[in-house]
């Protein structure tokens, strides 16, 4: 058995596999519900599935006709579809807790993808689904950018920020921490200066969730569709921003991966960008 659990653990699984399927999604949707660059799923047989605890914490979005995103109503971590008519168990593998001996198989959702991000592996790529799984994407609205400012948006639209000035940095992060948050391979975020940053809509309906034990490290979703999104850290005056939730590119690319020493066994890194074990240094 392999378990998962969302950040706070309240929600808690385990699966039985064998895992079959494991890819990686640029559609805009799961960008946008995850908060990262790009999801990371893997398949299991759904008799194989087991809640542990806090199913009843779940919560639901109806993201298309097709299917709906589900979510730790606490925390935000996704949390796995339960696709009965396929009799399968969609995992995020980011919420596993033990090494995996399965590996990504290829790219879906290429067409999709973020401007700021760029596939450095060898992995077959797709501009949609493959073609074997007859079916197709979801058509969503687009942003057109706006000079000077960068947009962000949830999954659902009721939460949208803007901002005004330069970033300041952005890192790809593998902490066991920000994984599970996300539900991810790695997080990507942008930091931006407080006074250079406003919502313009939906502030009310965002949930934060912050780590006891932390210093710093918290989370904040929209309620209504568990779309992780900005967050301010008044005590360093500073915004954290998930690039998923970006609508128009922000100007700049990661300066390098942090934390690899917590890497997901399953997810290797093929870029040329510089590697920390943990923070790099000041």
């Amino acid at each position: 058995m392999t378990q998962g659990t969302c950040l706070c653990g309240t929600v808690r699984y385990e699966v039985d596999g064998p895992f079959g399927l494991m890819m990686h999604c640029h559609c805009s949707m799961c960008r946008k519900h995850h908060g990262a660059n790009f999801a990371t799923f893997v398949s299991a047989p759904l008799m194989g599935f087991r809640w542990l605890a806090g199913a009843d914490n779940v919560g639901k979005y109806p993201s298309s006709a097709q299917g709906e995103r589900s979510f730790c109503k606490t925390c935000g971590s996704v949390t796995p579809a339960l696709v009965k008519s396929m009799d399968l168990a969609i995992v995020p593998a980011g919420n596993l807790t033990e090494d995996l001996d399965v590996r990504p198989q290829s790219h879906f959702f290429v067409a999709s993808k973020a401007p700021w991000y760029e596939i450095t592996d060898n992995l077959p790529q797709y501009a949609e689904y493959p073609p074997e799984f007859g079916a197709a994407g979801v058509a969503r609205p687009t942003v057109e950018p706006r000079a000077g400012i960068t947009e962000g948006s949830c999954l659902c639209g009721k939460v949208a920020f803007e901002i005004t000035g330069a970033p300041i940095r952005m890192w790809n992060c593998h902490c066991s921490r920000c994984r599970r948050a996300r539900s991810c391979a790695h997080v990507t975020n942008v930091f931006y200066k407080q006074d250079d940053f406003r919502y313009t809509r939906g502030e009310d309906r965002i949930v934060e969730y912050r780590v006891p034990d932390a210093q710093h490290f918290a989370t904040a979703f929209c309620g209504d569709c568990g779309s992780m999104t900005a967050r301010v850290s008044k005590e360093r005056s500073t915004v954290v921003v998930p690039v998923g939730a970006l609508d128009s590119d922000p100007g700049i690319r990661p300066g390098g991966h942090i934390f690899v020493g917590s890497k997901a066994n399953w997810f290797e890194i093929t870029d040329d960008l510089p590697q920390f074990q943990d923070m790099p240094p000041r």
